[in-house]
């Protein structure tokens, strides 16, 4: 029986969820923030933000105790949103669009950064204590 590669399962959840979640505020923009006003965007928020949460946990885990190594890159996720949020202001601006960024998309874009910070320092300080021996998968 083939046993579920966790990682792999959290990190396609992770995609469908970046493509709803992204797909909604699109729309929400185009709409006049018709998502936001029936208060669709806070579940798909939440859901996006625990998933990634979730995923990036999981990645970690196994990093300090499985050895296990994969690149991912974070910094791709936050390279996207930001220009998804600043596109969308810049949009709004320059063709007069009379739209503001919901909470919701504020809140998760401060998650996204702050899962990439931990997972960066988490990283780092994994390969500082694997060049120093103290780690179980040297």
């Amino acid at each position: 029986m083939k046993t579920l590669n966790t990682t792999s399962f959290w990190r396609h959840l992770t995609t469908v969820w970046t493509v709803v979640f992204f797909a909604a505020i699109v729309y929400d923009f185009f709409t006049a923030n018709s998502l936001e006003i029936s208060e669709i965007l806070l579940p798909i928020a939440v859901v996006y933000d625990a998933v990634l949460a979730v995923y990036s946990a999981e990645k970690e885990f196994k990093r300090w105790h499985d050895c296990h190594d994969t690149i991912h890159p974070g910094e791709l996720f936050v390279i996207i949103w930001t220009v998804l949020v600043f596109g969308l202001i810049a949009l709004s601006f320059f063709d007069h669009i009379p739209y503001h960024v919901p909470p919701e998309v504020t809140a998760s874009y401060i998650v996204v950064v702050g899962i990439l910070a931990i997972t960066r320092e988490s990283k780092e300080l994994y390969a500082k204590m694997s060049k120093n021996g103290k780690n179980k998968c040297d």
